[in-house]
């Protein structure tokens, strides 16, 4: 047993001082309270520093991490999202298995230096370069867990279902990684993963049919139907750009949720990916489901996605968790306070979300990067209680974008005001992942990555 005593410690909302928490030999928290009550041997002060949960991210494609700087000039890459997408796609074709293991790592380590400590990895690379199957079916899936488990992050790989370019498209050669046509197939190699993964104490499954123009509507309701039957989370592109609605009503002829409630895929297992472009009556339908939206704001600004309506949500009844998806930005707060900034912008208001739910402003926030991305993804964190896993992160009280909070006025200053740059320690499962802001394994992570990036700029 190991007891960890910082200086303030986020409990039941507030920050306590004199808390201590105690990690058993099996990743897990034991105990949460005052000092007094600890009598552990192992004791891990950490003076100067505020213990918050491991933040919890619900959506990354590591792959992805590969493409920062690549894509962000109009004339290379394009105007728009579906521009940016056959970049995305060179950049897909051209990694080799064990470049998709560096490139994976490094986003894994970036992640765990910006304190999140569960990746929800969206994962969507299954064939070879050329489309064929590899002989092990679940090779690449496998190269991203062994890069999660390399960093120390805990992992859900989020099997991906891809059938199609979209309805009446022709086959795309850009897209000849994702595919997986036959769903008895996809289900049987789902499986298979499912079952090794349960060996894995730092790993768990999902399923995620990537969208509904990538996903017929009979391979939907069978993946949906073993997700459900597995009681498995499911996630899910949906309503990201308005073309995809648009696709939606010239295919079935009705909304994007319409389609889902009809066919009982809404419900609180469900995960929602970006959903930003709402038609009416939809938000009511979520609500009623109880389903959780994955939003993703660094991403999306960065496409020019659009910006989600939080507070609508949040005021249904929808949960919101968070992503970080395309890799553009990793920033568990810079991520969180976007929901409510970029809500600032556009109805020219201040502390949108003040009073939209049962929490102030900057708890709400927080539940978003923790609580409901846990529930989201299955995982027993996202907060400093007993019999959660042991994952959590402390903040450097002397950082300068924080130094001098009180009490009252920190978790506003972490949650809006806080990088990256500020967090000291992560332990996951009980294990420390980074110390005093370093992890063991950057130097050799981010070596291997360079290499990547060197071979990868001739043909991005």
């Amino acid at each position: 047993m190991t007891s960890w005593r910082p200086e303030w410690m986020l409990v039941d909302g507030a920050f306590r001082k004199g808390y201590a928490l105690d990690a058993d030999a099996e990743g897990r928290i034991a105990y949460v309270g005052p000092e007094s009550g600890s009598a552990v041997e192992d004791v891990r002060r950490l003076p100067g520093n505020a213990m918050l949960p491991g933040l919890v991210d619900v959506h990354s494609h590591s792959f992805q991490r590969a493409l920062r700087g690549k894509a962000e000039s109009r004339y290379r890459s394009g105007p728009n999202f579906w521009s940016w997408r056959d970049t995305m796609y060179r950049c897909a074709l051209a990694l080799t298995p064990e470049e998709i293991y560096d490139v994976a790592r490094m986003a894994f380590l970036e992640m765990a230096l910006a304190g999140i400590t569960t990746a929800g990895e969206f994962h969507y690379l299954h064939r070879t370069q050329q489309g064929k199957r590899y002989e092990a079916p679940n090779l690449l899936a496998e190269q991203v867990i062994r890069a999660a488990q390399s960093v120390g992050i805990r992992i859900v790989l989020l099997n991906c279902a891809y059938a199609r370019a979209g309805f009446q498209l022709p086959p795309d050669p850009g897209q000849v990684r994702f595919l997986n046509p036959d769903p008895e197939e996809f289900i049987v190699n789902s499986d298979a993963l499912r079952k090794k993964i349960t060996t894995m104490s730092t790993a768990s499954f999902g399923l995620a049919p990537h969208s509904l123009r990538a996903v017929p509507r009979e391979y939907l309701v069978q993946v949906a139907d073993w997700s459900r039957a597995a009681a498995l989370p499911l996630h899910m592109h949906v309503s990201e750009q308005p073309a995809e609605v648009a696709a939606c009503r010239a295919e079935y002829g009705c909304t994007p949720f319409e389609l889902l409630d009809g066919l009982g895929i809404l419900h609180e297992n469900f995960t929602a990916i970006h959903a930003i472009h709402l038609q009416p009556g939809e938000i009511e339908r979520m609500g009623r489901a109880a389903v959780t939206v994955g939003a993703c704001p660094t991403t999306e600004r960065n496409l020019g996605d659009g910006i989600l309506p939080a507070d609508q949500l949040l005021a249904s009844g929808v949960s919101i968790a968070l992503g970080t998806d395309s890799h553009s930005q990793t920033d568990g707060f810079e991520n969180a306070r976007e929901l409510e900034t970029n809500l600032r912008l556009s109805k020219l208001e201040r502390a949108v979300l003040d009073g939209c739910h049962d929490q102030p402003m900057s708890a709400l926030l927080l539940d978003c990067a923790t609580r409901s991305g846990a529930h989201s993804l299955h995982v027993e964190a996202g907060a400093l209680e007993a019999g959660k896993f042991a994952d959590f992160l402390t903040i450097d009280l002397q950082d300068a974008a924080i130094a001098g909070a009180q009490p009252e006025d920190l978790l506003n200053a972490i949650v809006l005001g806080a990088s990256p740059r500020a967090i000291a320690d992560v332990v996951v499962h009980g294990e420390p992942v980074v110390t005093a802001r370093r992890h063991a394994r950057a130097p050799e992570i981010i070596e291997a990555f360079s290499r990547v990036q060197h071979r990868l700029s001739a043909s991005l």
